[in-house]
């Protein structure tokens, strides 16, 4: 049964908004995994744009199932992760300018800053996965990093206009997951997921969880977070 890992960021993205106290994403992780969350995400931004210091702290005291801490492969944020000790770290690429994450890091041409990053959370006692595209060359550059898990990037799909292009991608998708298996490593995956792309995602078996964040924020807006987080619990654990 695939699980559930609710990313916070874009609660703190409205208090940033304002630059006040509210919504708090401390509170709002407590309600998710009162909602059925398996994991709470956030990802801490070089710019801390929206997820800071003060939530990573918290959240680390507070979180009751699994803290995943998204972060760029830098000096900088090993030596956060190293201080707080989330539950993983999901090293991510991070451009200044960008929305949101766009694509997968290239462990490929990166991998010797990359390494060193896995191994001194690694050595830390801090599971390792890495964001990347459903591809071959980059799951075996994942591989000899010494990366504990996977996520992959789902984007390619939730943008897809078309079946056959959706297909298409699952069937990547499908692939790369097997790869990882082969390999020994374990496969998450998110980016662009929402209500109503998610059932079509959970027929790729041999993924343990699923990170969501916009989709569930945004529901929330309109009908409460505890009622966005159990739909999509739903969604997830019994397609």
């Amino acid at each position: 049964m695939a699980k559930l890992g609710v990313n916070v960021d874009h609660v703190a993205t409205i208090r940033q908004a304002r630059g006040g106290a509210e919504p708090d994403p401390v509170a709002a992780a407590a309600i998710a995994e009162l909602a059925g969350a398996d994991g709470i995400t956030i990802h801490l931004r070089e710019d801390r744009r929206h997820i800071q210091d003060r939530d990573l702290k918290l959240l680390r005291q507070t979180v009751k199932t699994r803290l995943n801490l998204e972060m760029a492969a830098t000096d900088e944020m090993v030596a956060i992760a190293l201080q707080t000790m989330p539950d993983m770290c999901t090293l991510v690429p991070e451009k200044r300018l960008e929305l949101t994450t766009e694509g997968g890091l290239d462990v490929r041409c990166n991998m010797e800053p990359l390494k060193s990053a896995v191994d001194r959370l690694r050595g830390g006692g801090i599971p390792v996965s890495l964001f990347i595209d459903a591809d071959p060359d980059q799951i075996k550059a994942a591989d000899k990093v010494g990366a504990d898990y996977i996520e992959i990037h789902t984007g390619i799909f939730a943008e897809a206009t078309d079946w056959k292009s959706e297909d298409r991608e699952l069937i990547r998708i499908e692939n790369a997951v097997k790869l990882a298996q082969k390999l020994g490593i374990g496969v998450n995956a998110g980016h662009g997921l929402n209500y109503g792309n998610i059932k079509r995602m959970t027929t790729v078996r041999g993924i343990e969880e699923y990170n969501i964040g916009h989709s569930i924020i945004s529901r929330a807006i309109l009908v409460g977070l505890e009622r966005a987080v159990r739909d999509m619990v739903e969604l997830v654990r019994f397609a």
